[in-house]
């Protein structure tokens, strides 16, 4: 297979003992859904790409903005080298509660916004607000609490952090979880954008299947810790899907 347009490759991730691997590469512009039944490995997949618990004599590699895969074992690194990670629960593994949105925006990115040692904060707000525009995020002030913000305007201030890193893969799971209705079509536009035009590779896991068939590319089905199935756009139906799941042949709902 030719590498034009791949963004990073993986090999040999073992997702539970004796389970057959997973190999396979993400491509630039291309947005992955990752579906099963809770608990069937797909969660574990997501992480082993973000650099958390990578099984044993497996690798992952990516792209590069000079050319050259780079391979990384863990989540730091791979963060440096343009791979992050949207936990699932922004409560207890994203936000800082008692940080401002504008702390919360920054830290991770904060060297990108220093030089010799000095934080330049005005950039630092200058690229929030660009965030702000492009997200519609909503919020009192820059130094308002980012407890005081709604769900859905919290989930936004996480997503625009990872932004902030200039990543060239990004992987979401379930992004959407807890947010209204109209958070979630923001959402579903932004990730568009960002592959369509940015050309990053997204990987998204979602418990809605509705969620997949509208902005995926692909589905990855995972059952009993091996990916069983990828399903391309145009056979995407939920019937399809549903019965991946449950390790069936497609029925008529």
């Amino acid at each position: 297979m030719s590498n034009d347009g791949v963004m990073l490759q993986y090999e040999n991730l073992r997702l539970a003992p004796g389970r057959n691997p997973v190999s396979g590469t993400l491509r630039a512009g291309e947005i992955t859904g990752l579906a099963g039944l809770e608990g069937h490995g797909q969660e574990q997949f997501l992480l082993a790409l973000a650099g958390f618990n990578r099984p044993r004599d497996s690798m992952v590699r990516i792209n590069t903005a000079g050319g050259n895969f780079v391979g990384y074992s863990s989540h730091h690194s791979a963060a440096r080298h343009g791979v992050v990670y949207l936990p699932r629960d922004r409560r207890s593994t994203g936000i800082f509660p008692v940080l401002s949105v504008l702390d919360n925006f920054g830290i991770p990115s904060m060297p990108r916004f220093s030089f010799a040692g000095i934080l330049d904060r005005k950039k630092q707000k200058e690229k929030l607000a660009a965030y702000t525009e492009f997200l519609s995020i909503r919020y009192p002030s820059m130094g308002a609490p980012i407890s005081s913000l709604s769900g859905g305007n919290q989930q936004k201030i996480l997503l625009a952090r990872l932004l902030a890193l200039e990543p060239r893969v990004m992987l979401l799971n379930d992004p959407t979880r807890g947010v209204d209705l109209n958070t979630r079509l923001k959402f579903y536009d932004a990730f568009r954008q960002l592959a369509r035009e940015k050309g990053i590779a997204l990987v998204i896991l979602s418990s809605e299947i509705e969620e997949i068939l509208q902005i995926c590319d692909t589905v990855s089905i995972f059952r009993d810790f091996e990916r069983t199935e990828v399903i391309e756009k145009k056979a995407m139906t939920m019937s399809r899907v549903i019965a991946a799941m449950f390790g069936q042949k497609e029925v008529a709902l």
